[in-house]
Formats: structure tokens, C-alpha cells, sequence
């Protein structure tokens, strides 16, 4: 009975390991007979769910690794050392979730090493990829130190200690480059997104809404992480971070008051159902956690902390999706739902990313000893 308890998996791993197969053979599906085999993508959606939802959210919601290191090594808060090498290990996993999505949805994905050869510097898509690339390996070195002090590799470990700061200042650029091209894609579509979304602005709006989530999304995973581990949670510390996030939605708030007056574009606000979804995103997922970080009482109750964290994230989710998909005008006769497949490979990759961070957490030294006054309850 000892032996068959010391075996026994979860049934919330099973569900897991099982989406990560599923995902498996539907990749390989889409290799042996092409992306038509396994999407609903036509002439009039040429990217679905896999650019509008995993890269371009997944990319956003990586943010917090660049931000936080960015507050301990560029700006000295030394207090938030303790949830860096957690934040750092979700943006590393959202970058590598990224590019695993990416490879899925290219039409030929075996040519993506391209990109380090033939140069289109004219191309918005050639910087993002390059930073991306050397983002991530930015990130690779960022994480390194957990590998060589769980190996004992002290050479290695010193090497990266004293390039450190640099690696910091380089994935700082490196994501306000990338984060902010993003945006500067869709500057190409004028008169396809919706007046709404659409904006001269779009590189400001995008490096705005990826700092603004990456407190928050360092929020939602240190409280998941503390119940599912069953660890304390560093409410004064996360609390401390999110007094970031409010400033910082004000200020795309209140560029986008003024963008849109200026542009006279108000009253598409007032128009179809495109405008419903232009209030939702502004006042549940701007007005609203500006109002619920500001005050003390949320960032000093954990629950409350993780729900307005959640607004962020979501908030920043449902602006990435009306920006690069929902808000495109298609002709009447054609539509577009993810194929079960879709979802499929994004659930796949999730999953991968969720038992990649079980395992880190197991194995590595990745939390720090600081522990908050109460646990994640």
C-alpha cells in the first residue's frame, strides 16, 4: 500500500498530462495534412485564436518578468527580491508557450530560422522576432542561477551573478521594444480595426497595458501558486506592487479620453455592440481595478488582491482580442470559431506550462524563505 501511495497522481495532473497529449497528436495532425486540417481559419480570419489569444496575450502576460526585475535591479527595490525568480520563471514559460504556438500556427514553421538570416529590417514582424528570440534567451540566463545552485556549479553561477544587470537593462529594451511593436503591427491595417481600438497610439497602448499586467499577473500567480503549493503568500510584498498598476491604466486611460477626442471618434462609442465591448473593457477592466488596487484594504487582503489581478489580466486578455480580431469588420457571409483542435493545442499549452512550474517549484530552489503575516486562504 506504501508503494502504490508513493505513485499516486492527482486527478488535476491526470487532467494535465492528459490535455498535453491531446495536444501532441493534434500537432502532429496539423503537420501531416496542414493548418486547414485542424482550424477553422479561412480567407476572411487568415489568424485566429492561436495569434490573437497566445501570442499576442501570452506575450503581454509574460510582462511581469521584465517589470519586476526591472523594480529590484533598475530601481533598487530590493524588498520585491523575494517573488523576482518566480516572475522571472513565468515569463520565461509564457515566452517558450509563445514560441510553441508560434511554431503551430506558421505555415511553414521550418523555415523560422529565416528570421536569423534573410533580413527585413523594413518589417515590424522582423524586430518582433528578433526580440523575442533574444528575449527569451535574456530570460534562459535570468533563470539559469536556480539550475547551477540546485547543481552546486559555482563558476557558472558567479559568471551569471556579475552580468546580471546587464541581462536586466537588455530584457528591459528588449520588451519595450517587442511589447510595443505589437502594437505598431496593426498601424499597417488602417480602416480594419475598429475606431475604437484603432490609434496612432497603439505602440504606447501596448508597452501601457503589458506594464500594467505584469504586477498584476505576478499577483494571480504567486496567490495560485501559494494554494496549490501550499505555501505562504507575500501579501505585503505583492501588495506593494500592485500600488504600480493604477498609475500606470491612468495614464493609457487618460490617453485614450484624449485620443479619442481629438480623433472625434466618440461616437462609435455609442453605436453598435462594438461600443459594449469598448465600456466592459474600460470600466471593468481600467475604472474598476484602478479604483479596487488604490485602495489598502484590497492590497492587504489576498483574496482581494488576487480578484483585482484577475481584472487585469482578463482586461488586458479582451483588449489584445478586440484590437487583432473581434473588432476587424468581416464580410457578412463569413465567420470564424475556433475548431475544437484550436482550443485543443492552446490547452495543450497551458498545461505544459502549469506541470513546467510544478516541476521548477519541486525541484529547483525557486521560492524564497520571506513569508507573508497570513497564507493565500
Amino acid at each position: 500500500m506504501t508503494t502504490l501511495n508513493r505513485f499516486r497522481i492527482s486527478p488535476g495532473v491526470l487532467i494535465l498530462f492528459a490535455l498535453m497529449s491531446l495536444g501532441v497528436l493534434v500537432a502532429l495532425w496539423r503537420y501531416l495534412f496542414g493548418i486547414g486540417a485542424v482550424s477553422n481559419l479561412n480567407d476572411a480570419y487568415p489568424w485566429g485564436m492561436w495569434i490573437s489569444f497566445d501570442l499576442l496575450c501570452g506575450v503581454a502576460l509574460a510582462a511581469g518578468a521584465f517589470t519586476t526585475a526591472s523594480a529590484v535591479y533598475i530601481f533598487g527595490l530590493e524588498r520585491f527580491r523575494p517573488i523576482l525568480r518566480p516572475a522571472i520563471l513565468t515569463g520565461f514559460l509564457g515566452y517558450l508557450m509563445v514560441i510553441v504556438a508560434l511554431l503551430v500556427d506558421l505555415g511553414r514553421p521550418e523555415r523560422i530560422w529565416h528570421l536569423i538570416i534573410y533580413w527585413n529590417p523594413h518589417s515590424v514582424m522582423f524586430e518582433v522576432g528578433w526580440c523575442v528570440m533574444l528575449y527569451s534567451a535574456v530570460l534562459a540566463l535570468e533563470f539559469s542561477p536556480l539550475a547551477f545552485e540546485r547543481l552546486g556549479w559555482k563558476l557558472p553561477l558567479k559568471i551569471i551573478h556579475s552580468i546580471t544587470i546587464v541581462l536586466v537593462i537588455l530584457g528591459t529594451l528588449l520588451s519595450t521594444l517587442h511589447q510595443s511593436s505589437l502594437g505598431s503591427l496593426f498601424l499597417a491595417t488602417p480602416g480594419k480595426v475598429n475606431p475604437l481600438w484603432f490609434s496612432a497610439l497603439l505602440p504606447v497602448y501596448f508597452f501601457l497595458t503589458a506594464v500594467a499586467v505584469g504586477p498584476a499577473m505576478v499577483i494571480v500567480e504567486s496567490f495560485i501558486s501559494a494554494r496549490v503549493l501550499h505555501r505562504g503568500l507575500e501579501t505585503d510584498l505583492v501588495g506593494d506592487l500592485a500600488k504600480a498598476t493604477p498609475p500606470v491604466l491612468g495614464v493609457y486611460l487618460v490617453l485614450k479620453v484624449i485620443d479619442l477626442t481629438l480623433a472625434g471618434k466618440w461616437a462609435f462609442a455609442f453605436r453598435d455592440g462594438m461600443s459594449v465591448l469598448f465600456w466592459i473593457e474600460i470600466i471593468g477592466f481600467v475604472i474598476l481595478p484602478i479604483v479596487l488596487f488604490s485602495q489598502p484594504k484590497v492590497r492587504q487582503n489576498a483574496r482581494s488582491l488576487f480578484g483585482a489581478g484577475v481584472l487585469v489580466v482578463v482586461g488586458v486578455v479582451f483588449n489584445r482580442l478586440n484590437v487583432s480580431l473581434i473588432g476587424w469588420p468581416r464580410p457578412a457571409d463569413t465567420s470564424y470559431f475556433p475548431h475544437w483542435m484550436e482550443f485543443a493545442i492552446t490547452f495543450s499549452i497551458i498545461a505544459a506550462g502549469i506541470v513546467a512550474y510544478g516541476l521548477v517549484a519541486k525541484y529547483l530552489p525557486l521560492f524564497s524563505p520571506h513569508r507573508a503575516a497570513s497564507p493565500a486562504e
